[in-house]
Formats: structure tokens, C-alpha cells, sequence
């Protein structure tokens, strides 16, 4: 009988290719350097004698062989997966409950999908959202009250909570058409100063911008403020002043042509984000489970970010 090297690392490593659409997305959502990734491939390739996709086709097209192996990957490793999920629920018992709470106005559309799916792993999990916006997430896994947060910065001097890096993304200015400074390669602190700057209703210490750019340059422009994405960008669309927002948030509307963005500062203005839990429950597999699902379902669906 024929010894196989094929291990699942290998099958992941496919489908992650397929998924990512090239090499260098494909070792970021794996946490592999490229070469790592190729040397795979490689290796993979001098087994079989065979090219596994074409080099030169983006997305990559895969050869027959390549094919037959991402149908093994496809029947093989759900049910690895699942497998694995009703291992841990054997050794640590059922779990309980995963209440998120969230300080990201526009974080809404990508981790409905992320629960969805989670949803169906793990259906013995209670998965809640805590009801309204909260400026102060962190303090509510003191208080009991979630058991994940999504937030901006690491406080590693917060005692009892545990951190899980999501991915990072930037922050652009958001312009009508025709804007005065639409013509600006990118946009400096000043640049602001006789503009209206339109946010969310947060305060200023939980805005990149304000923090960041404005605030150490001494700049103050008038403010406006509102609940809702698309209310923020019909004001920017209507000329009643400039945002600063994800790029992933807006990329929709910059492809249909309703407004423009440029960057903030030569290198452009950026930003993270994570999840905070009890550090009691950092390390339950149905919480590791569900970062790895937030991160892979943000870097196929968000457009510019980068996993951290």
C-alpha cells in the first residue's frame, strides 16, 4: 500500500489558497510566512509530479490534481472540525453563554455572519449581543455583564481579562464629490480646521481621528453626529462636511461613486481591533473558536484589512 505525506495542514493550506485568492493572502490567514506556504506546495508538487494550480492565474486556477485534493479538503475537513468541537465539549462539559458587547458603530455587518456561523458549530452556546452602545465594553466583563468585547487597544495592565488580535484596517476621510479638497493627495490635521467633521455620537477619546491627527495638532473643527452609517455619509454626500471612517465600512460606497475618500496623513491614518474576555474564558475552545471565525470571515469579506 502507497505511504501518503498528505497531512491536513496540507489540505488547509489549499483551501486557504482557493479562499484567499493568492499566496500572500493565503499565509496571512493561515499566520504563515509566504515562503513557508510555498515551500508546502512545493513539496506537495515533487510528491505527485505535478504543478497543483497555475502560477500565473489570479485567482489561481487549480490543475486536475490540484482539484481532486480541495475535494478531499472540502469532504474531510468539516468533519475534522467538527470532530475536534465535540472533543472539547466531552473534556470540558457544555458550555455556557457568549454575550458580545461592542463599541464599533460599524462592526454590526461582519459579525452578524461570524455569529451566524457560530451559531451552527456550537448551538449549545447562549450567543447574545448586550443591547445598546457601549463606550466602556472592558468595564462590562468586570461587571459580569458580557463575556466578549470587541475593542480597539490592548490595556495589558487590565488584570483578569484576556486579549485576542482581530485585524487591523484604516481610517480614511470621507468627501463629497466635488469637495475643495478633493484634489489633495491626502488630508493633514489643518485640513480639517475650517471643516465640520461628522462622527458618531462617541467621545473624542474613541476617535482614531480626533486622537490621534486633530487632537495633538491643536485642531478643533465643528462637529455633527449621528447613530447611523448611511445618515453620516448622505450628510458627507450633501456637502455638510467630512468623516473619517473604515475603509471596509465605506468601500461600497466609494465603487458606486457617492463619495470619495482620501488618506489622513502621507502614510495614512490606521487602526486595530480585539477581543477582550474574562481571562478565565480566553482559552475555552468555543471562544478560540469563535475569534478564528471572526478573523477568517473579516479577511474574506472585508476589503484592505490585514490580520494582526
Amino acid at each position: 500500500m502507497m505511504k501518503s505525506l498528505l497531512e491536513l495542514r496540507h489540505l488547509r493550506t489549499l483551501v486557504a489558497l482557493r479562499n484567499g485568492g493568492s499566496l500572500s493572502r493565503a499565509a496571512e490567514l493561515l499566520s504563515l510566512t509566504q515562503s513557508a506556504l510555498s515551500h508546502q506546495i512545493k513539496l506537495l508538487e515533487s510528491v505527485y509530479g505535478a504543478l497543483l494550480f497555475e502560477r500565473k492565474s489570479v485567482p489561481p486556477r487549480f490543475t486536475a490534481i490540484g482539484s481532486r485534493l480541495l475535494e478531499l479538503a472540502d469532504a474531510l475537513l468539516p468533519r475534522v472540525d467538527e470532530a475536534e468541537r465535540d472533543i472539547a465539549r466531552l473534556a470540558a462539559g457544555t458550555a455556557g453563554q457568549l454575550r458580545i458587547a461592542v463599541e464599533c458603530h460599524t462592526c454590526f455587518d461582519w459579525l452578524m455572519p461570524a455569529m451566524d456561523a457560530f451559531r451552527e458549530r456550537w448551538p449549545e452556546v447562549e450567543l447574545d449581543i448586550v443591547s445598546g452602545f457601549h463606550a466602556d465594553p472592558v468595564g462590562l466583563i468586570h461587571q459580569g455583564r458580557a463575556d466578549f468585547a470587541l475593542v480597539s487597544e490592548i490595556d495589558s495592565d487590565e488584570r483578569g481579562v484576556g486579549f485576542h488580535s482581530l485585524f487591523g484596517f484604516e481610517i480614511v476621510a470621507v468627501l463629497a464629490k466635488g469637495h475643495a479638497l478633493a484634489s489633495a493627495p491626502w488630508l493633514e490635521a489643518s485640513d480639517f480646521a475650517d471643516q465640520t467633521l461628522i462622527s458618531y455620537p462617541v467621545p473624542d477619546e474613541m476617535l482614531d481621528v480626533v486622537r490621534q491627527v486633530l487632537a495633538p495638532a491643536g485642531v478643533r473643527p465643528k462637529r455633527r453626529s449621528t447613530e447611523l452609517t448611511i445618515a453620516l455619509l448622505q450628510l458627507v454626500a450633501s456637502g455638510r462636511g467630512i468623516a473619517a471612517l473604515p475603509l471596509w465600512a465605506v468601500q461600497s460606497y466609494l465603487e458606486r461613486g457617492y463619495v470619495l475618500s482620501r488618506p489622513i496623513g502621507r502614510n495614512g491614518l490606521h487602526a486595530s481591533l480585539y477581543g477582550a474576555c474574562p481571562a478565565s474564558l480566553s482559552s475555552a475552545p468555543y471562544l478560540t473558536d469563535f475569534v478564528g471565525l471572526l478573523r477568517e470571515t473579516c479577511f474574506l469579506s472585508l476589503p484592505g484589512i490585514t490580520l494582526l
